[in-house]
């Protein structure tokens, strides 16, 4: 089962492979001003489309965040794949924002918190 998600303003679209089992909520200072909710894909997963008004934003090179430039919007990340204690060279994932799931119900999955403030 395919789940769409979008900004806002519906210019930047998003379609994932299947709906997350989970999704997390991190503290640092990016996520938590930012209010997002994870859902965590490999690459292959994910199609983006309508990226006519995305930007990135990157403070540091580990991280690339993208926005909607219309709506400003946080729509997904690519962030190195963690998900085994350490990235292997060049292995990363993408964060999508779950919180922009078109029908979605965002209660029915596990949140799980990551302490990002003291474990960058």
């Amino acid at each position: 089962m395919t789940l769409h998600a979008s900004c806002h303003c519906g210019a930047v679209q998003i379609t994932v492979t299947r709906p997350p089992s989970s999704v997390t909520s991190c503290n640092c200072s990016f996520c938590s001003k930012r209010g997002a909710l994870w859902a965590y894909y490999p690459p292959a997963e994910v199609v983006v489309s309508r990226e006519d008004a995305k930007s990135v934003y990157a403070p540091r090179v580990v991280n690339q965040h993208h926005f909607c430039t219309r709506c400003g919007c946080t729509t997904y990340s690519i962030t190195p794949d963690w998900s085994v204690g350490t990235p292997g060279d060049g292995d990363t994932r993408i964060a999508v924002n779950a919180r922009l799931f078109d029908d979605f119900d965002l209660e029915a999955v596990r949140v799980k918190h990551l302490d990002g403030r003291t474990g960058w």
